[in-house]
């Protein structure tokens, strides 16, 4: 079955007004940025997502917080966006909070049919006990909070249950992908990939190279094409740096630090 689509905008044509997405990367690393991109230009809104995080203030998910398109967003973490903080305390929009680990094991569950599973993460704090603000009003009072959750005990150590995620679509990014979907992620872009494209119902995937099917051994399928529905190619061309850091150079006449040899050229 070929299962490659034409272009983003084609791709993502039917994502509704309250969805929910599940979309992959980490920070900006492996970001389906064609994807949100083609989905600001296609208009939906109140939309629900689920990420590691929600982007930052000018690329990836943070597009769509700008454009008042996300309703709530389930997230392990939260900073680096200021406008998300804006929102979020101003009403509205809606966080749930969830540890980085755990979320990765809830997109996982619900691509795998696992409604629910125990875990120690959480244990004994707000994850657990409930309390965690989701919810503030405009004037920045609190107006609903996380509830308490299943406490159990295996073998004289206590667990926390936690439920599955699954989303309408799922949105993912990958270096290479094959005509049947069978997708390949390059080292740290794997990140949240696998699992959002698992989690979600219909999942659309960028890549940046076609393949032919054969192409990519099993052993470089990390999600294979039964959880993918649409490929579409958007190539390699776009991918920014989120922070980027550079080591100062010795300046000329002064020596090297010890253990550093001294370069010409910019970092």
């Amino acid at each position: 079955m070929d299962k490659v689509i034409g272009s983003a905008q084609e791709a993502v044509a039917d994502i509704a007004a309250g969805s929910v997405l599940a979309v992959g990367g980490f920070g900006l690393c492996g970001v389906p940025f064609a994807l949100i991109d083609a989905l600001l230009e296609q208009g939906a809104d109140e939309l629900t997502t689920i990420s590691n995080n929600c982007g930052v203030d000018d690329a990836a998910l943070g597009v769509l917080l700008y454009a008042g398109r996300i309703r709530k967003t389930i997230s392990s973490f939260v900073g680096g966006n200021k406008e998300l903080a804006r929102l979020y305390l101003s009403g509205q929009l809606e966080v749930e909070l969830t540890p980085q680990g755990t979320l990765a094991e809830r997109l996982r569950a619900g691509g795998a049919g696992i409604p629910a599973f125990y875990t120690p993460t959480g244990v004994g704090t707000l994850v657990a006990d409930g309390g965690i603000p989701i919810r503030y009003d405009a004037d920045g009072n609190v107006v609903e909070t996380s509830r308490p959750k299943e406490v159990r005990e295996f073998d004289g150590q206590q667990y926390v249950l936690e439920t599955a995620l699954t989303a309408d679509f799922g949105l993912v990014h990958a270096l290479m992908g094959d005509r049947h979907g069978n997708l390949y992620f390059h080292e740290s872009a794997r990140n949240f990939n696998p699992l959002a494209g698992m989690a979600g119902r219909i999942t659309i995937a960028e890549v940046e190279q076609l393949v032919e099917p054969g192409d990519l051994t099993p052993e470089h399928v990390h999600l294979p094409g039964v959880y993918v529905d649409r490929v579409v190619v958007v190539g390699g061309d776009h991918k920014p740096i989120e922070k980027r850091t550079t080591r100062p150079r010795p300046s000329a006449g002064v020596p090297a630090a010890a253990g550093e040899e001294a370069t010409e050229g910019a970092a």
